[in-house]
């Protein structure tokens, strides 16, 4: 069953409301939903907004990517223990299909500092998801900047991480040797 469909996400949505000892009247209450509407969402039968993600997330005392089905720590690497682990993970932008950057250097001597980038033209019609990157990336800028200026809002900055990844989670990608190998099969009726 896929993690992130409606019917998955049901029932861990009604699982940890069980395990809260709560009625699904209590949480629709507390929802500000129809009672029909939140056991539509259990039962899977209609989409869960990621507003209502969040708000469940709360209520039943989780995290949005719980609910979403969603395993930040098995992306990529179980663990990040290595630079070449962090490299590897730059790799796999380059063969995600939908998703094109640039990387930009600037060094001395044309200039004091030696920085470098990854870029995303937002506006690229042949990547659809840079647009998803950049909207992003701005919205990281703002929360690092917030937490490094309040240190003490560790936990609203790692709220807001969790919130981001589950709003993603259901946004599949694939490699494009994932694609390319497709377009080699003969059709068959």
């Amino acid at each position: 069953m896929d993690t992130c469909s409606y019917e998955a996400i049901g029932q861990r949505i009604r699982a940890l409301r069980r395990q809260k000892k709560l009625g699904q009247q209590d949480v629709a209450d507390m929802l500000g939903k129809a009672i029909r509407t939140y056991q539509k969402y259990e039962t899977g039968e209609i989409e869960v907004s990621i507003a209502t993600v969040n708000q469940l997330a709360e209520i039943l005392d989780t995290t949005s990517t719980y609910l979403m089905g969603y395993e930040p720590e098995k992306v990529v690497t179980p663990e990040i223990k290595t630079l070449a682990d962090i490299i590897n993970a730059l790799f796999k932008l380059e063969e995600t299909s939908g998703v094109k950057f640039d990387i930009d250097v600037t060094r001395p001597p044309r200039t004091r500092e030696w920085r470098c980038g990854l870029s995303f033209n937002g506006k690229a019609a042949d990547a659809e998801y840079n647009a998803d990157l950049c909207l992003f990336l701005e919205d990281w800028a703002d929360q690092l900047d917030a937490l490094r200026n309040h240190p003490e809002n560790k936990e609203a900055y790692q709220k807001w991480q969790d919130q981001t990844l589950a709003y993603y989670a259901a946004t599949p990608v694939s490699s494009m040797a994932e694609e390319s190998e497709g377009e080699d099969e003969p059709l068959t009726e």
